[in-house]
């Protein structure tokens, strides 16, 4: 059988100078949960490709004639991910079974342009849809949603796998090695899925569950060796950094120091980072285990600066407990990296430059700022689905894309403006390229063209929001 994997780009990939400089513009890392899958279906199927718009364009004369094409989607990349389905599907005879957290939260939507959605985490179950389409059978196995007779059949949930020790293997991605010398693609490795926490807005706590499930330290070991060799070899680099994806590395601890200490053991020289909460910076053995890794910094998903917020969105946390957080990792010799959101019902109007002024106070090196985000299927979509604007979901990537209660959308939108241009004003790249080391002189630069790139994509919505605005005023609706 011939099977391909698709991984849609909100924007599909072209050849640009930019993509030295501006990472998700048109390019990004290809997905490790789809890579995976299509290693595993690899060893069953030697006619196995996956393609990533994020990193090349599609070769449809070698996809159409393929019988079954697995298309995986976030929300941010759905509404591509959609059109791709309808063009295969009405000029392949291949099956289209679709899967990824997007699909696998809305199914009922998702299911309208395949033949198939393949719910939940897919190690188990990609092999048993493969067999089902040799067999031409209508898969009943459990984790699987299509359509009937009109109607949507869901075969039931699926228990997440225990264990999930396959390494992806990154050549199994079209035109991925030529293009690994990117400093602006980092080499990723996922050790743990899961998470014990239930913030309203994340998505992947639905999608993964909140029971910690780790993999073997020696293999998460060789991911790394392997990923480092995929990203080096051959290639000049100047920032030679690895990304551990994992949602919460530290949810279990004596996993994740044991995980830390066969780095250490192993003579492994490279960069690392990782996501963190703030209870990470409490804990001093696991700093300095980080450190004496190679990690050199850590990305908090701070989301807040006040505590009002934190109540709001389930968030067990507190303004004065980031701050010392921040302040204890610093002091070990990391660095911390902040990840933010602006839009939550008590934000009003300078709730973006209280935001810039704590990054530049408490000297956080690097800033992602979203706007409220809402995936469906979680809490804090359910709770506002009467306020959103729309549901084109390729705007769903941290723009305003919801009636705040103090703000307006366009209000909203200039906050994360304002936010982003005064964290990376021009005055501010000068000091960090005279003043930081080698490695935040090269992510501030490239962070600051990034952050560009997103103003210009923020303000071109600028005119919409604003003329809702004036619409919503009109018809005396409260915004």
């Amino acid at each position: 059988m011939k099977v391909r994997f698709i991984e849609p780009g909100n924007r599909p990939y072209k050849p640009t100078l930019l993509n030295y400089f501006v990472y998700d513009r048109y390019i990004r890392t290809p997905s490790v949960g789809l890579n995976t899958l299509a290693t595993i279906v690899k060893e069953a199927e030697p006619d196995t490709m996956m393609y990533s718009e994020s990193i090349s364009r599609l070769k449809p004369e070698d996809i159409l004639d393929a019988d079954i094409i697995f298309i995986g989607i976030f929300t941010f990349n759905a509404v591509r991910g959609y059109r791709l389905a309808r063009y295969f599907r009405k000029r392949s005879k291949a099956v289209i079974v679709m899967g990824g957290l997007h699909a696998s939260m809305n199914y009922k939507e998702a299911v309208k342009y395949c033949d198939y959605v393949l719910l939940g985490e897919g190690d188990e179950s990609v092999l048993e849809m493969v067999e089902a389409v040799r067999r031409n059978e209508t898969p009943v196995f459990p984790g699987v949603a299509y359509r009937k007779g009109g109607k949507v059949i869901h075969t039931g949930d699926r228990v997440p796998p225990e264990r999930f020790e396959t390494i992806p293997d990154k050549n199994l991605v079209y035109h991925y090695k030529k293009m690994a010398g990117h400093n602006t693609l980092w080499g990723q490795v996922h050790a743990s899925r899961g998470c014990p926490h239930d913030c309203d807005y994340c998505a992947l706590v639905r999608h993964f569950g909140r029971k910690v499930r780790t993999r073997d330290p020696e293999n998460v070991l060789e991911d790394i060796r392997r990923t480092i060799a995929f990203q080096e070899e051959g290639h000049h680099r100047l920032l030679k950094a690895l990304w551990i994806t994992d949602d919460n590395f530290f949810a279990d601890r004596q996993w994740a120091m044991e995980v830390l200490r066969k780095i250490i053991d192993s003579g492994i020289r490279y960069h690392f980072t990782v996501q963190a909460r703030w209870e990470v910076g409490f804990d001093d053995e696991m700093l300095e285990l980080l450190k004496r890794a190679g990690f050199v910094e850590l990305a908090m998903g701070i989301e807040f600066i006040d505590d009002e917020s934190f109540r709001l969105y389930h968030k067990k946390s507190s303004k004065e407990k980031i701050v010392e957080s921040i302040r204890n990792i610093q002091r070990h010799g990391l660095s911390v990296r902040g990840l933010f959101i602006l839009g939550a019902d008590n934000h009003k109007a300078g709730a973006g430059e209280q935001l810039a002024d704590f990054v530049i106070k408490h000297n956080i090196k690097g800033a992602l700022i979203q706007c409220m985000y809402f995936v469906p299927g979680t809490p804090v979509y359910e709770s506002h689905k009467d306020r959103l604007l729309h549901r084109d979901w390729s705007k769903y990537n941290g723009h305003a894309v919801h009636i705040p209660e103090h703000m307006t959308p366009y209000e909203l939108q200039m906050e994360n403006i304002k936010a982003s241009r005064k964290i990376y004003s021009f005055p501010r790249l000068v000091h960090a390229l005279l003043h930081e080391d080698a490695l935040h002189k090269l992510l501030f630069l490239g962070e600051y063209f990034w952050h560009m790139s997103i103003r210009a994509d923020l303000k071109k919505e600028l005119p919409y929001l604003k003329g809702r605005n004036e619409a919503m005023a009109e018809g005396g609706r409260r915004i």
